[in-house]
């Protein structure tokens, strides 16, 4: 049977994990038929990258996941739409809301520089006449 399941990669107490569909009756780090993923619970949030349309594809062919990969996969709402893909909705519509959800947010260096001057400017309104002038004195 395959099993879709975590394999542990990375230094001694550093742990991250390859999510890889691999014979049931293989070892943990063993041998593994394809990897479908990555998964870092050290980073905050945790980071978690899937390809989704062949993990679609191994359940859809009998492969079953382990409950680790199971909870993963309902973290990134990988198993909803799973579950609306077996009812027959469209796999590209599925795939691209993934795209979107597993996007990380990233604010423009512009934008989040401009917003920590403005906070600075502010800052220096708030004070007193007369604190302004006895820094400038120092």
């Amino acid at each position: 049977m395959v099993r879709i399941r975590l394999r542990r990669v990375g230094k001694r107490n550093q742990p991250s994990y390859r999510i890889v569909a691999a014979d049931s009756r293989v070892k943990r780090d063993g041998k593994y038929l394809e990897m479908l993923g990555f998964y870092n619970p050290r980073t905050h949030p945790p980071t978690v990258v899937v390809k989704e349309d062949r993990v679609y594809w191994w359940l859809s062919h009998g492969a079953q996941a382990t409950e680790a990969v199971e909870r993963i996969f309902r973290m990134i709402g990988l198993w909803e739409r799973y579950e609306r893909y077996k009812q027959g909705e469209d796999l590209e519509t599925l795939l691209q809301e993934s795209a979107v959800a597993q996007e990380p947010f990233k604010p423009d260096r512009k934008t989040s520089i401009a917003a920590e001057l403005g906070k600075q400017d502010k800052d220096d309104e708030d004070k007193a006449p007369e604190e302004a002038v006895a820094e400038a004195a120092e």
